[in-house]
């Protein structure tokens, strides 16, 4: 008798239950439809999954994700127009770049200063912002952070540590409080960064 087994399939939906915005019922769903549509999705889903999780790094210099050791962006020179925008994860960065507003360059810290998550500033990309700043001819910091007490934090503790030495803004209105950028409208990012006010 054949043993009917489903094991590779409950550890699929396991797997997709863990992503954002996935519970076990909606990763369920999303297994079921991409076994269905196996040529179509499921396999080459897989083929590239398996190529992202060969190439995919983190660039050396700001933090943002590609696949080489310093991103365009970085290397893009008509981008090192001296304007660095400081934001607080790889989400926002592309959500930046999704309005389209910011034309220089980025810093990515990996998160926020937290008290209660027991994140310090030596956690975070704060020291290399600082280097950058020093060494790359930054003019103006751009201080891209969400809208949340622990952003709210971080921004203060960086304008701390580079006050004196660069021009440091924020984004203005548009910018709900506790609001987070990766789920802003295009033209909310657009209207913050040009409203955007010295600290």
């Amino acid at each position: 008798m054949i043993k009917n087994s489903t094991t590779g399939i409950e550890d699929l939906i396991d797997l997709m239950a863990k992503l954002p915005g996935l519970g076990p019922r909606s990763a369920r769903r999303a297994v079921l439809h991409l076994i269905r549509k196996r040529a179509l999705l499921l396999t080459p889903l897989a083929d590239v999954m398996g190529d992202v999780a060969a190439t995919a790094r983190e660039c050396l210099n700001c933090g943002n994700v590609g696949t080489s050791e310093i991103c365009p962006i970085c290397t893009d020179e008509v981008r090192g127009n001296g304007e660095l925008c400081v934001v607080e994860d790889v989400a926002d960065l592309w959500a930046m770049e999704r309005s389209g507003v910011f034309k220089g360059r980025y810093h990515v810290l990996g998160g926020t200063l937290s008290a209660l998550d027991a994140v310090g500033p030596e956690d975070l990309r704060i020291p290399r912002l600082v280097d950058r700043v020093a060494t790359e001819g930054i003019s103006e910091v751009i201080l891209a952070l969400n809208a949340t007490i622990d952003g709210q934090t971080t921004a203060h503790y960086i304008a701390d540590q580079l006050q004196g030495q660069v021009k440091l803004t924020s984004l203005a209105q548009g910018v709900p409080i506790g609001g987070e950028l990766d789920y802003l409208d295009d033209g909310t990012i657009s209207a913050a960064m040009q409203a955007r006010k010295e600290i």
